[in-house]
């Protein structure tokens, strides 16, 4: 026994080899109990320690796995993680001390070694040996199969290790025919959740050598059923998944080319997902489907059923195709009009009016006189047609809802969302329970709200003041997980902690008083140089030391800056009444408490007598700020093509683009009587630099300044900047939340709005169309000025015409048609003039719904006139004549 331990903490595996070998199986589990013992001992070496003794580690895990006799215990400490060492290891030697078992007993091993997921790669080889001579099928885990795949396309030819040349590659084709699981594993290719990532490997699919073509092959040769192979690819595009993991699929149909019969077998699987997959597998099972309307096997009724689904998609080249596709039956067989007519009019739901034009010319060419009942059918489906078209159906297919052209400007009503609603901060009263309750959860989350943080703070502090032993009694159980909060643990280090723990750690005595002194520094967490992000970091850092600085020495009775509102707002009334109750208890405010009181309170001239009625030094302050020193001067702009970076992020050049620059110019107040740390925020600041900052702390920082949505803006600018011009994301998050802040909402704010409706992802654009859609509700958003912005925008490039329509379609969908135009009509003039650019027809054909909806309004835009007189069916003169028409009785009058 002594023997075998010594040889396993030396790490000589050829002896545990021999010396295990002969053991019986009660001696082999007799052994168990001091490897056991070993492995717990390994566990408490440092790192370095476990580095070296790798020898000792890898002699441990082949003891282990050779004394265990249970097929479940062994599978469990073959696959346990502490007894790896993260390098490739040779199971060569642990497969030969196996071999000697029960052939049962290493099948049912390997199986549970190939349900382990994390580490079912690793161990494949360890799996396969198992497996050999015992009869047993192979494991169909997701995890063995995509090794498998690995392992049979990256093998190599065994005879040129056996005559000692250097390794070569083996063909995949010759892989899959010498191996004896191809025929059971390869149907589980098409099951598992992802493709194995193998199976891509490939330029061109149909290349002998790349696996779509080796199961073609596998399929002629007979190895694998056709029709099974057929079936299993066409089920898992049903199944659905991401587009790229999709592609897999369709390229194997391809290189298998199903024949005419084949196709028609799954015909209600075409039509299937020509409905619900990912666009460009719904437009193979399109093309599918033409194919076989082409042999004469799509029946009508199929055919409309297809055509209901797709011409229900948004992807016009989709339903482009299907209503060419319904031409064509339609002039084969005129009397199927009865059944496809209907299924055309699925279009007339489209967003897209050419679409909605195409399928009523459609309606138009095929119906015939007699066809009373088809029309009354049609006139029904018509309702969904957009104004202008209403007409041409009311003439084609007689009375239908409101055929003279949509809404009359009378009787429209916008509709706008809801101004959304403030929730007040409540603190007094909540027991200790309740504030340990609070900062045990901030503990364990990565980003907390503003009003979370604001909560906690200030209800640790009235408790601290009251009974600070009581709550540190509450508290040290529920932050036991917490390193900083341990007694033995010594003196921990604030810049290391959040605010709430950092006032969390004070109650309980493991903070040093000076390194909360307003003279340590604190630590930024930004990484781009003078990081706004870093400023406001530390603002909000300064408060919690100082407020657990007088934890230790002289508690305060609660937070003067403690929010009214979740959004960061407080009321000056508020303020005022907090003053008045530290005056009466002899407190004395705190510098940074004070200066964030002032930074977050509703700037409100008719309530500074009752300030400076105070007769305190903050009384008479804050009447000031409430007056004139709280107002910040307005931002200056210029055009710059300044780029953050003169190089992209893999070393290519980056193309110069000219982008608006706002910059924040000097507040002096802040900078003369706001205590150190909040200067930063009242230096001049320019507007071009972008930073890298941690993400989540946006949000909880824009309750720093909730009061200043302009000077926000500012700094949010570049961020938005560069989610329209490049791949940043994630800053429209933020200008959703700003909208609803206090303060003007300037020309910064609605230059930020119009940048962030041109942003490239669709997340930021749909944050930017709610924040526009916040401002109007609640009567702040200026049309024109937004209008100016987009067009000076369009005009550098900034914003794309197609994105900006795609985040005007989405707010006027929501009712707000007038509001949308009236920012529209400024914008178009930049996308008319000159050379139209790309997406300009769409932009367009918004502008045109909005009009078509709420009236006409105002004058035509500056180059729509000679847009509409453009000769050709192209989106841009089509959408431009429809505009001009649905204003001309304005332009007229």
């Amino acid at each position: 026994m002594n023997t075998l331990l010594d040889a396993v903490r030396t790490g000589r595996c050829d002896l545990v080899t021999t010396l295990v070998t002969p053991l019986t199986d009660s001696e082999r589990r007799a052994l168990l109990p001091e490897l056991t013992t070993l492995r717990r001992e390994m566990r408490t070496w440092d790192w370095s320690r476990r580095w070296d003794a790798e020898p000792t580690l890898r002699a441990l895990h082949l003891a282990g796995a050779a004394c265990h006799t249970g097929p479940a215990a062994a599978a469990s400490w073959i696959a346990a993680r502490d007894l790896r060492d993260g390098r490739p290891r040779d199971t060569t030697p642990l497969a030969a001390l196996l071999a000697g078992r029960d052939p049962a007993w290493r099948a049912d091993v390997a199986h549970r070694l190939a349900a382990r997921t994390a580490t079912v790669e690793d161990d494949y080889p360890l799996i396969r040996a198992l497996l050999h001579d015992t009869g047993a099928p192979a494991p169909t885990t997701d995890g063995f199969v995509h090794a498998w795949a690995r392992a049979t396309t990256t093998s190599t030819d065994t005879t040129t290790i056996t005559t000692g040349r250097r390794p070569r590659p083996r063909p995949l084709r010759v892989a899959l025919r010498e191996d004896p699981y191809t025929a059971q594993l390869v149907p589980h290719l098409f099951e598992t959740a992802e493709p194995a990532p193998s199976l891509t490997w490939y330029d061109d699919p149909s290349t002998p050598g790349r696996w779509p073509a080796e199961l073609a092959h596998l399929a002629t040769e007979g190895t694998v059923e056709r029709h099974t192979l057929l079936t299993a690819a066409v089920s898992r595009l049903l199944r659905g998944g991401r587009t790229a993991h999709l592609a897999f699929y369709t390229d194997f149909l391809d290189v298998l080319d199903p024949t005419t019969d084949e196709r028609a077998e799954h015909t209600a699987d075409w039509i299937a997902l020509a409905a619900d997959a990912p666009s460009p597998t719904a437009a193979r099972a399109q093309q599918t489907l033409t194919a076989l309307f082409e042999a004469g096997r799509l029946p009508a009724d199929r055919l409309a059923e297809m055509s209901t689904a797709v011409l229900f998609r948004p992807e016009k080249k989709l339903v482009r195709a299907q209503l060419v596709l319904l031409g064509k039956a339609l002039r084969r067989a005129p009397a199927d009009r009865h059944t496809l007519l209907p299924a055309t009019a699925a279009a007339f739901g489209h967003p897209d009016t050419a679409l909605q034009e195409k399928a009523l010319k459609l309606l138009a060419t095929h119906l015939r006189p007699d066809d009373d009942a088809l029309r009354a059918d049609l006139a029904f489906d018509a309702e969904q047609l957009g104004p202008a078209l209403r007409r041409t159906a009311a003439a084609l297919l007689g009375a239908i809802a409101d055929p003279a052209g949509g809404p009359n400007p009378d009787t429209y009503e916008e509709t706008l969302p809801a101004v959304p609603a403030r929730r007040p901060l409540t603190t007094g009263g909540r027991t200790i329970a309740e504030t340990v309750e609070l900062v045990a959860a901030l503990a364990k989350t990565n980003a907390p709200t503003a009003e979370e943080t604001e909560t906690a703070l200030d209800l640790l502090v009235r408790h601290a003041h009251q009974d600070r032993t009581a709550l540190a009694t509450a508290l040290l159980p529920a932050l036991a997980d917490r390193y900083w909060a341990r007694e033995d643990a010594g003196r921990a280090d604030p810049g290391h902690l959040r605010a709430t723990e950092i006032l969390a750690a004070a109650v309980l005595g493991r903070l040093d008083p000076a390194d909360l002194s307003p003279r340590h520094p604190i630590n930024g967490h930004g990484l781009g140089q003078d990081c706004i992000h870093d400023r406001l970091h530390r603002v909000t850092a300064a408060r919690a030391r100082e407020a657990a600085l007088h934890v230790l020495t002289d508690p305060l009775p609660f937070l003067l800056a403690t929010p009214t509102w979740d959004c960061g707002t407080l009321e000056p009334h508020d303020l005022i009444t907090r003053l008045t109750a530290y005056a009466h208890q002899g407190a004395t405010p705190a510098p940074a408490d004070f200066a964030q009181a002032l930074l977050r309170v509703r700037r409100d001239p008719q309530a500074a007598a009752a300030a400076d009625a105070l007769a305190t030094p903050e009384g008479r302050r804050l009447a000031a700020w409430l007056t004139t020193d709280g107002e910040p001067a307005p931002p200056t702009r210029h055009v710059t093509d300044q780029d953050r970076s003169p190089r992209n992020w893999w070393g290519g050049a980056r193309p110069t683009t000219h982008r608006i620059v706002l910059d924040v110019p000097e507040h002096l107040v802040i900078q003369k009587d706001f205590p150190a740390v909040f200067h930063p925020l009242g230096r001049p600041r320019t507007g071009t630099r972008h930073c890298w900052h941690w993400r989540g702390q946006e949000l909880a920082h824009l309750a720093v300044l909730p009061q200043d949505r302009e000077t926000q803006a500012v700094w949010l600018l570049p961020h938005l900047t560069e989610c329209a011009i490049d791949e940043d994301r994630g800053a429209g998050e933020v200008l959703s939340r700003l909208a609803e802040l206090g303060g003007p909402a300037g020309p910064a704010l609605h230059l930020a709005v119009a940048t962030g409706l041109g942003a490239r992802h669709t997340e930021d654009r749909l944050a930017a169309v709610d924040a526009l859609l916040v401002l109007a509700a609640r009567g702040e958003l200026d049309t024109a000025l937004l209008g100016r912005e987009l067009a000076e925008l369009l005009r550098l490039g900034t914003v794309k015409p197609n994105r900006l329509a795609d985040a005007a379609r989405t707010a006027a969908a929501t009712g707000a048609y007038a509001t949308t135009w009236a920012f529209l009509a400024g914008a178009l003039p930049a996308v008319l003039a000159g050379t139209p650019a790309r997406g300009a027809g769409e932009l367009l054909a918004v502008a045109a719904d909005c009009v078509e909806h709420c009236g006409p309004t105002g004058p035509l835009p500056e180059g729509l006139a000679p847009a509409a007189t453009r000769k050709g069916t192209s989106q841009l003169a089509t959408q431009a004549r429809r505009l001009h028409t649905a204003l001309t009785p304005v332009a007229a009058g």
